[in-house]
């Protein structure tokens, strides 16, 4: 993800279709995807099949075409006499970090959509590309169906769909668990009671004291290393600005995708560990 405001739009986007769906079902299934090397093997070919679906100008589809084309790859062997494989062309792969790498993803997973309509899917680039499919209690048996469609997607588009990285779990709210009956686990998929996304840990009872409790031992870790500078003779100011843009940098990462989860202890976790960088000197209050 770009280091912007598309984290926090993915995450919005999905816990935002989560607790829409649950407003009308007893739980929502959130299926999240890995696809192993997903970056490394994009088919060029593929890739430019479906932006020349685009609408957009013949020249920067030309330049897209160039873009792609006549990449080469070799190998050394620095342990074996200092020979060099002989170069061999590049027909897939996209450079994550390169301004074109998002867009690329965006357009090659375009066409990868749930069949069974009420599903829903969350796409995102992390270090992988993954999706997060959500289905609701209603049509919780196109599970499989589901799959077996993201198997064959993956397939065409030479990627592969490693269901060991890839996690299940049901999202119930917590007044509701006692009445509802909840689905089998899917085999060969591990269900879990929380899921770590683009690094944001929420429950099943969409609770985010696990992603509070992360936040503010990472904190306190840096706190306890401001002190330490501090004490060999760190000026007040230097450790302010460290303070201001580590500590409340973690703070604030994604912050409205999960403040609504917050609970009132949670609030309070966080309003301690404010209090103690105040307390410590290394945090000032705004009126100083």
């Amino acid at each position: 993800m770009r280091p912007t405001g598309s984290t926090t739009a993915a995450l919005v986007q999905l816990f935002h279709t989560v607790t829409e769906l649950l407003s009308d079902h007893p739980y929502v299934v959130v299926i999240a995807l890995d696809f192993s090397k997903a970056f490394d093997t994009v088919r060029h070919i593929t890739l430019l099949q479906k932006l020349a679906s685009l609408d957009i100008p013949d020249c920067v589809y030309d330049w897209l075409v160039d873009y792609f084309s006549g990449h080469s790859h070799c190998t050394a062997f620095t342990k074996f006499h200092g020979q060099i494989s002989p170069l061999l062309n590049m027909s897939a792969s996209i450079i994550q970090v390169s301004a074109v790498g998002p867009v690329s993803n965006v357009v090659n997973t375009g066409d990868l959509i749930p069949l069974t309509p009420g599903n829903r899917s969350c796409k995102y680039a992390d270090d992988t590309i993954d999706t997060c499919l959500v289905i609701p209690a209603s049509i919780i048996d196109s599970r499989t169906e589901e799959l077996d469609s993201i198997r064959t997607w993956a397939s065409t588009n030479n990627l592969k769909l490693n269901l060991k990285n890839s996690v299940e779990i049901v999202f119930v709210v917590s007044t509701r668990l006692r009445h509802v009956q909840l689905p089998n686990p899917l085999d060969g998929v591990p269900l879990v009671s929380s899921i770590k996304i683009l690094g944001v840990t929420i429950s099943s009872h969409l609770s985010v004291s696990e992603h509070v409790s992360s936040v503010i031992g990472r904190c306190a870790q840096t706190i306890h290393a401001l002190r330490i500078l501090r004490s060999q003779g760190l000026c007040r100011e230097a450790v302010h600005r460290v303070y201001s843009s580590i500590i409340i940098g973690k703070l604030l990462y994604a912050i409205s995708s999960w403040w609504g989860f917050v609970s009132a202890a949670d609030r309070q976790r966080l309003q301690a560990l404010l209090q103690r960088g105040i307390r410590s000197g290394i945090m000032f209050p705004r009126n100083t």
